[in-house]
């Protein structure tokens, strides 16, 4: 079977340049053709430019790509021999394919009026889940048929068995990182021993209810909220709507109690594994363990203790909040959840410093 054949000559007449297409112009031939014909038609910039079609015997998009290159190349639109409207219409087409498209502009910044009523909203939000929540609370000895025991105990397995390994790890690296950090000033004045006494307070008043707050926040909140925000993209919560059965008492409230069982819990594992770090530190000081523990019982007063605990109670609700909230609040689409996660993570931690500053005014107005 015979190859098919495509040729290009190139000629000038009547001043300008003359690019005669005889053939196929295809996939199978363009190849050979395309740099030809971009390099006469680039020597051809100051004069102007013909392209010969007629002697063409078929066109397809390959070969109406290649004409189209060759106009760019000579950047100004050539004169067209002997197109047939077929091929006029694959040119058009390429012409358009190639066409520079125009870059989105950026969307406009939000202006304050604008700032001011998505926090209204968020903030409307919040107080109706609050509201729901407490009402919720109210109902629950004639609702106890909705609450499932055994997935109680699976919220406080998931919230806090499963993260102590990581408590302990970071209550400890924390612990040996603030007493080497102390001692380097204290140092100086020969203080070294009072390193125990700083660590000791800062872990149970501050750093301990703080750290497994973040802790808390990054491993459940977002779990629930992923959790919560699946059932919604799949219209779980509004079968159980269907069925008689409120979604709030449900899958609510168990996970508020596993956050207020578990934060006390994991912020005194990570007060004892800081305590722990810090010992280590002090005994490679030189310090017997004797005079540690008495620096330690010394200076830390059950005030710091329970005050840290109820601030860990009040963080561990707080956050499990946070993440029902933002997964009852998904949207629709495939990036509802991931979304949903991610503003459960932040709008915990967020809260929880802000909370924290609450609690240390408040602790500071009374003396504590």
């Amino acid at each position: 079977m015979p190859t098919p054949t495509s040729g290009l000559t190139t000629t000038e007449a009547s001043g300008r340049t003359v690019l005669a297409f005889d053939g196929r112009l295809d996939a199978s031939s363009v190849a050979r053709l395309w740099g030809q014909a971009l390099g006469a038609a680039r020597r051809a910039r100051d004069r102007a430019l013909a392209l010969d079609l007629s002697r063409l015997e078929t066109c397809d998009m390959a070969g109406a790509a290649m004409l189209a290159a060759v106009e760019r190349a000579h950047g100004v639109p050539p004169d067209l021999i002997g197109a047939n409207q077929q091929v006029s219409a694959l040119l058009a087409r390429a012409r358009e394919a190639g066409a520079p498209v125009a870059p989105a502009p950026p969307p406009p910044a939000p202006s304050t009026k604008e700032m001011l009523h998505a926090g209204l909203t968020a903030a409307g939000t919040g107080v109706v889940f609050l509201g729901e929540a407490t009402l919720a609370a109210i109902r629950l000895p004639a609702r106890r048929r909705m609450i499932r025991w055994a997935d109680l105990l699976r919220y406080t397995d998931q919230a806090g068995v499963s993260s102590l390994p990581l408590v302990v790890m970071l209550g400890f690296l924390m612990g040996l990182i603030l007493a080497f950090q102390s001692a380097v000033p204290m140092r100086e004045f020969g203080a070294e021993l009072f390193v125990a006494n700083l660590v000791s307070v800062s872990l149970t008043r501050e750093l301990g209810p703080l750290l497994a707050a973040v802790i808390l926040a990054g491993r459940t909140a977002s779990a629930f909220a992923a959790e919560i925000g699946t059932m919604k993209v799949n219209e779980e919560l509004d079968a159980l709507v269907t069925i008689g059965l409120d979604p709030m008492t449900m899958l609510v409230l168990p996970r508020l109690a596993a956050g207020l069982i578990v934060m006390p819990v994991m912020t005194v594992v990570l007060d004892l594994a800081g305590l722990l770090g810090m010992a280590v530190v002090m005994r490679g000081f030189g310090y017997p363990l004797s005079i540690i523990e008495t620096q330690v019982q010394y200076w830390t007063t059950p005030a710091d203790l329970y005050g840290g605990l109820v601030k860990a109670a009040c963080f561990g609700v707080v956050i499990a909040a946070i993440g029902c909230r933002a997964g009852l609040s998904t949207g629709k689409g495939p990036r509802a959840v991931g979304l949903s996660t991610t503003a459960a993570v932040v709008g915990g931690i967020v809260a929880t410093i802000v909370l924290d500053g609450v609690f240390a005014v408040f602790m500071n107005r009374l003396g504590i």
